[in-house]
């Protein structure tokens, strides 16, 4: 079974068919035990009333009087019979009820303790029966007798009240199934309105009618919402990256063989021809390395586990300190506890990678690197915010919007390709939708790079 509301409703009307049949075996017991209650102190208030009428000291055949307060003693076949006999069985008095029946005697095995019970009559009616034994002092030394007055009713009237009860139990409860699995019912369409809405929204950007989902949703689906958005944005993200890239390669490969070309077609001496050549096929190696790198990066993703920043920094600072090893460059590491990357961990390698090669190249004798956690609305998703500087010469006022551009070089004397930069800027900037400034360092006097990168 797929369908979720379903499956709530048959686990919620399992639930309630357990707890009205529980209700109901609970009420059922309950009136049982409470018409049974009522029927034995019915049934000994019958036994004190023939006990104030009995005339013990008169002779055994006169104990009882001809008229009795209750009628239907004295009426045959009425429902309630009584009788009176000795402690050996023998039968002392019978009420006129019981013309033409008998009912077995029974005797209590205590004195003043009544003890109620049942037995058939001798036409098969079943009865209820309630034995109540007295010993009783005559005014003769050594004259006392054992009376058990026995006084037994129809079991009928109980049975007819248990049925009523049981039916009118059943047709309550099974109203009250009917209607509480219709509020069910109701509640559940409602309370999962929300996740149809989602659905619906998801088709209709599948389709290409929209681009986000747009429904004021529920808290609990806030963030199943955020980060559906967040893929869908980073989806969208990629597959633009992925167009410029090729775009962007395309259009770099124009002017070098468009140079090639013309040289070719010139012709001219062959040094010229092979100078020409190797400078445009290293444009070319060039640009061909920046567009791989700058297509590689993952970029940031709404269901990415969070990746440590300290390890990482730490694998940077291994090894620049390896590669500028002759130079003894000093790094000063600062990570703040909790500095957290949610996104691909070679992109934050790239960004913590170049910089740090950047201020290393640079550098005099040291380097800093810091990585802290930035005020956001998202308490979960904070941005982190990296800063690198050193202690070299700095960045002119009039170069800090231009060395992330590809292929600019403050300096042709100190290696590289010019793209380092270029990659940092595409990834903060295009890829997690962050900040990237440059400037010069307070401290150390040299060039401060200052990163800051939502998610």
């Amino acid at each position: 079974m797929r369908s979720l509301n379903a499956r709530l409703l048959l686990a919620a009307t399992l639930t309630l068919a357990a707890f009205l049949g529980l209700t109901g075996f609970t009420l059922d017991q309950a009136f049982q035990r409470s018409a049974l209650s009522a029927t034995q102190d019915r049934l000994q208030g019958q036994v004190y009333m023939l006990l104030s009428a009995a005339q013990f000291e008169a002779p055994e055949k006169r104990m009882m009087p001809t008229s009795l307060p209750d009628p239907r003693l004295s009426t045959p076949s009425s429902g309630l019979y009584a009788q009176l006999t000795r402690e050996d069985g023998t039968s002392v008095w019978r009420s006129l009820s019981m013309l033409g029946l008998s009912i077995p005697v029974e005797r209590p095995t205590r004195m003043g303790v009544p003890i109620l019970g049942t037995a058939d009559a001798s036409d098969g009616t079943p009865l209820f029966t309630l034995a109540f034994s007295v010993r009783w002092e005559g005014k003769r030394r050594n004259d006392e007798r054992v009376y058990t007055v026995q006084v037994a009713e129809s079991r009928q009237e109980y049975d007819n009240q248990v049925r009523a009860f049981r039916r009118s139990l059943s047709t309550w409860l099974a109203a009250s199934a009917i209607v509480l699995l219709a509020v069910q019912a109701l509640i559940l369409h409602w309370g999962l309105r929300p996740l149809r809405r989602v659905a619906e929204e998801v088709r209709e950007v599948e389709s290409g009618r929209k681009e986000s989902l747009i429904g004021d949703y529920p808290m609990e689906l806030q963030r199943l919402v955020v980060n559906l958005n967040a893929l869908i944005r980073n989806s969208k993200a990629n597959l633009d990256r992925y167009r410029r890239a090729l775009g962007d390669l395309a259009h770099s490969f124009k002017t070098p063989l468009a140079v090639m070309r013309s040289a070719a077609d010139t012709g001219g001496r062959v040094e010229d021809l092979r100078e020409t050549v190797r400078e445009q096929v290293s444009r070319l190696d060039n640009t061909v390395q920046y567009q791989l790198q700058r297509a590689a990066a993952s970029g940031r993703s709404a269901l990415a586990t969070p990746i440590p920043v300290e390890p990482v920094v730490g694998k940077v600072v291994q090894s620049l300190a390896k590669v500028y090893a002759e130079r003894r460059l000093q790094f000063e590491v600062t990570v703040e506890r909790g500095a957290e990357f949610f996104g691909d961990e070679g992109d934050l390698l790239e960004i913590v990678g170049n910089l740090g090669e950047n201020a290393s190249k640079w550098a005099t004798r040291r380097v800093r690197m810091r990585a802290s956690v930035g005020a956001g609305a998202d308490r979960s998703r904070r941005p982190l915010e990296l800063c690198i500087e050193d202690d070299g010469p700095g960045i002119p006022p009039d170069e800090c919007g231009t060395i992330f551009e590809r292929g600019y070089r403050a300096d042709t004397a100190v290696p590289g390709h010019g793209i380092g930069l270029a990659i940092v800027r595409d990834l903060v900037y295009e890829v997690y939708h962050g900040e990237l400034t440059a400037d010069r360092s307070e401290d150390l006097g040299g060039a401060r790079v200052r990163a800051r990168i939502t998610f």
